[in-house]
């Protein structure tokens, strides 16, 4: 039997809608490493399944690789800006806009919001890799498919480096 102890923080009973908790024979390919009963799923595309979601205890009816959301669409890249709501964050993607008359581009950006499963951990200024999905929410349209942490290292600072 799966232990739910820890994450029923909500109101309501928190369970994978693939699992049935009370069955006393388990179906063995939901058994994780940990012999836990864990639905999960690959979303293709070239993206892996994170470890998080198959050994984690979380439940998110809206994560692409533990939920029923399927991704399909676009797959845009983004730098996180702002992670303040509750599993979702904020990307900037930054383009390019021709201006014909001077012959010139400028620069704009625009903000992305986007769903985040509890299995990625990020920090401001990671690169998040998002793909398009249903409507989550009023404003939320995407997933968050994989987190790319920003490099440590600045290679054009070495100039300024203190001795």
């Amino acid at each position: 039997m799966a232990e739910t102890g820890d994450v029923q923080t909500e109101r309501a009973f928190q369970k994978q809608r693939n699992i049935c908790l009370v069955s006393k024979k388990p179906v063995k390919k939901w058994l994780n490493k940990k012999k836990q009963l864990r639905w999960w799923k690959n979303v293709g595309l070239g993206f892996e399944t994170p470890r998080e979601a198959i050994e984690g205890t979380y439940i998110d009816h809206k994560c692409p690789f533990t939920g029923d959301v399927s991704i399909r669409g676009r797959i845009l890249r983004g730098v996180i800006v702002r992670g303040k709501a509750k599993r979702t964050i904020v990307i900037r993607r930054n383009y390019l806009h021709y201006v014909p008359k001077y012959q010139r581009y400028e620069k704009r950006h625009k903000h992305v919001k986007a769903h985040i499963s509890p299995c990625f951990h990020f920090q401001m200024g990671d690169e998040a890799v998002v793909g398009e999905c249903r409507p989550l929410s009023r404003n939320i349209r995407f997933n968050v498919l994989k987190i790319n942490p920003k490099s440590k290292k600045r290679p054009g600072m070495k100039k300024f480096k203190k001795k």
